[in-house]
């Protein structure tokens, strides 16, 4: 094991991937159970948003509790139901000092053996897809939601580029990025579910895997372009995680 707590890279890099957990309580053992059966299975974990049911630092406790016994890095973004009591700063800490990496608009590279991953991580917000869009005009409240997606976009973008060079580069979000991996919800609600603004960055840096997740009736595996984006949502894989094997590849460093 390396100083930063890596496992050494056997072929393929694994990624053990989960969203929506929505842990309290009553999940203790499960959630502890569900994280120890992690190990020597994958390489990192992340975690697409939706931590806890309603977002108390409480509820974050019993994550935290499963994580502190693993010897695996670990990362994570925010989801809605995680910010509904509007505790983040306080739930935020207990899940940093159980050793969660929180990439809300944060980019992090961690070694796998002599591998460097990238991840750039962002909540993600609502914003709609073609026929479905909210505008940016009208009352100042709905041009603030516009602008909100806005930011994590931007965030997105600075983290894509930031992680340029690295063999391995992954996309983690709560909120949909494409409209296919929400096939099953009704149409209706898909503006609440995810903005094809977030696809913007992730089209023009084409990373090697997209992680969302919210969805808990959407569709599992979708692209975009070359790019494979997985719906993660425990209630919609039907299991506690899904581990996937990403290749490493070379990335020159661009010139400029």
């Amino acid at each position: 094991m390396s100083e930063n707590g890596a496992l050494p890279a056997r072929g393929p890099i694994r990624i053990a991937a989960a969203g929506d957990v929505h842990c309290h309580a009553e999940t203790r053992d499960r959630t502890r159970e569900a994280f120890a059966r992690l190990e020597g299975e994958a390489d990192l974990v992340l975690l697409a948003g939706d931590l806890t049911t309603h977002g108390e630092p409480e509820q974050a406790a019993v994550l935290a509790e499963a994580v502190q016994e693993l010897t695996l890095p670990v990362f994570a973004v925010l989801g809605n139901h995680d910010w509904h009591v509007n505790r983040t700063d306080a739930m935020v800490r207990v899940l940093e000092d159980a050793g969660v990496r929180m990439l809300d608009r944060r980019h992090a590279t961690v070694c796998v053996g002599d591998v460097e991953v990238g991840i750039a991580g962002a909540k993600g917000f609502v914003g709609g897809f073609p026929g479905s869009h909210l505008p940016d005009f009208g009352e100042p409240l709905l041009r603030e939601a516009y602008t909100e997606t806005g930011r994590d976009v931007e965030a997105l973008a600075a983290g894509l580029q930031a992680i340029r060079h690295c063999p391995v580069r992954i996309v983690l979000l709560h909120y949909a990025p494409i409209p296919e991996t929400l096939e099953g919800e009704p149409p209706t609600i898909w503006t609440m579910l995810g903005s094809d603004r977030l696809a913007g960055p992730i089209a023009e840096h084409e990373p090697d895997l997209v992680l969302h997740g919210h969805a808990h009736h959407g569709t599992f595996e979708a692209r975009l372009g070359p790019v494979p984006v997985y719906n993660v949502a425990v209630p919609l894989m039907g299991r506690d995680f899904w581990v996937f094997e990403v290749e490493a590849l070379h990335r020159p460093l661009p010139v400029g």
